[in-house]
């Protein structure tokens, strides 16, 4: 019995620390899930805070290179007119030369044809090169603008394939997000349905056999009781005999002083009759 009793001692506690284990097992699961999951939006931040610096590392260059074309331009722009200034101070002053050179000769119509001509010469010329710079301008514009709205539209382009990139791994991640939390439910729905029929079993078996542990105690129970009273009575009925025993000894020896005594004392009056009697017969002699 008391091997028995081991043998289910550690039968039971073997159940318990496996039961224990897989309590512990699940406990690093899911602190094991907690991390992941940690992990995982630590990393999206980091990617998408490393996409937000890029973007605006991109925006600030775009901004930068803005601003250093308008510099440009406009620096190209007052280089030119101040060469259109320097020219045109150089030619008032060869005019001025030349007039005060043309007035003091004597072809003065001719010089006046002369200026005419030239001056509709100049005029013409003066159209022609401001109608060059303004084409050269326009072109140089359009240019600008059509590569402008170019950049943008791939830009546009490319942010429309990295949000459709970023949506699909989302997509993606939180499909597989979903599976894997729906594949985790039912196994933790299946392990604790197996936990509870081994808790079911577990407790079954631990009832079955308290119920025969306590028969079995209840069974020796009575088998010691019943021994018990058995020794009782047994001690009884010995102490009984025993009783019984020193009282009839004790009237066989009261018995037997009362008959020693009867016997001294008839002893004693045949001796004391004997003395009288020869006592008697001496004095009769």
């Amino acid at each position: 019995r008391c091997f028995y009793d081991q043998k289910i001692l550690r039968k039971t506690f073997g159940e318990w620390k496996e039961w224990w284990t897989v309590c512990r097992e699940r406990k690093l699961g899911l602190r094991a899930d907690s991390h992941y999951r940690h992990l995982l939006h630590n990393l999206i931040f980091k990617s998408w805070r490393a996409y937000v610096c890029q973007q605006q590392g991109k925006r600030n260059k775009y901004y930068v290179a803005e601003s250093h074309a308008k510099k440009k331009r406009l620096l190209r722009t007052w280089q030119c007119w101040l060469v259109y200034v320097h020219v045109q101070r150089t030619k008032h002053g060869m005019q001025s030369v030349a007039l005060a050179f043309r007035e003091r000769s004597c072809l003065r119509i001719s010089w006046a044809v002369w200026r005419r001509r030239h001056y509709q010469i100049c005029t013409r010329h003066k159209i022609n090169v401001l109608a060059l710079q303004h084409w050269a301008q326009s072109l140089q514009f359009r240019a600008w603008w059509q590569w402008r709205e170019l950049y943008l539209y791939s830009q546009n382009d490319k942010q429309k394939e990295t949000r459709a990139v970023i949506h699909h791994q989302h997509w993606e991640l939180k499909r597989c997000m979903e599976a894997w939390l729906g594949y985790l439910n039912l196994r933790r729905a299946k392990k604790y349905q197996n936990e509870l029929a081994r808790e079911h079993h577990r407790s079954r078996v631990v009832r079955q056999c308290f119920s025969e542990w306590r028969l079995s105690w209840e069974c020796r129970r009575r088998m010691h009781a019943r021994q018990k009273d058995i020794e009782k009575l047994a001690a009884r009925i010995a102490l009984r005999n025993a009783f019984a025993h020193w009282k009839h000894y004790v009237v066989l020896c009261v018995e037997e002083t009362r008959q020693c005594e009867l016997a001294d004392n008839h002893y004693q009056h045949q001796l004391l009759v004997r003395a009288l009697l020869g006592v008697r017969w001496e004095r009769l002699w």
